[in-house]
């Protein structure tokens, strides 16, 4: 009886231990996430968005932080060099990811360099949530209208000009499951005109968007300053 009781008991506690196992495997089991930077950024640029989602859970390898174009801004567009490094970490991110899809979030130049690689590559079904920072759809006003005034690559065909035929390409086109903007009033690079708007809409407003956010926060706080906020949009 002492042998059987003590049998039992085992088989008891592993079978709780492989219930908790399980528990604890599926709730690791999150989209992996792609971190797009802006023009002449770094993927350090992000680290206080990995460093929370590290506290949430995530582990590095489910965190994919793409490093693309030259430390001249005039010089970066979405044409070339620039696209094969988004390009490459979203195919990994998808491959790797344990569930068949991931989030992206990027910031400023890299908000229409993101969002035009996963139109490329036909993956906005498997992107769950994307969420815009500061970013330009609809384009920088201190890049002229194009084709007047455009002088560098930046502001070119394949740039930020308003009205550029790259932004008309792009435009209401969908890029994923759940898209979100994160914008300011007083961001001195997307409003850097004196006007944030193109058409009467903020400039950083993506289309198909489900909600946007608006911090009194310049350019670059609004990549650093909202960590909790983006992480919570992709949850």
């Amino acid at each position: 009886m002492k042998n059987k009781l003590t049998a039992l008991l085992k088989n008891t506690c592993l079978m709780v231990s492989l219930i908790i196992v399980t528990g604890t495997v599926q709730a690791t089991c999150v989209d992996n996430v792609v971190l797009v930077h802006g023009n002449t950024g770094s993927p350090s640029d992000w680290d206080n968005t990995y460093d929370l989602l590290i506290a949430n859970g995530y582990t590095s390898s489910q965190i994919y932080r793409p490093s693309w174009g030259s430390s001249y801004a005039a010089n970066n567009n979405h044409n070339g060099s620039e696209e094969t490094p988004v390009k490459n970490d979203i195919n990994t991110a998808l491959s790797t990811s344990c569930t068949g899809k991931i989030d992206v979030i990027a910031h400023s130049m890299g908000v229409t360099l993101a969002a035009q690689q996963i139109i490329k590559l036909n993956k906005s079904s498997q992107v769950d949530a994307f969420v815009g920072v500061a970013g330009a759809y609809r384009g920088l006003w201190t890049c002229g209208v194009y084709p007047w005034n455009v002088w560098t690559s930046t502001c070119g065909y394949y740039g930020l000009s308003v009205s550029s035929p790259f932004l008309g390409w792009l435009d209401d086109t969908v890029i994923a499951n759940r898209i979100y903007s994160i914008k300011s009033w007083d961001d001195q690079i997307v409003c850097g005109s004196g006007v944030c708007t193109v058409g009467g809409v903020h400039s950083s407003h993506i289309p198909n968007e489900n909600a946007s956010y608006t911090y009194a926060l310049d350019h670059f706080g609004l990549q650093t300053d909202t960590a909790s906020q983006q992480v919570d949009l992709i949850e």
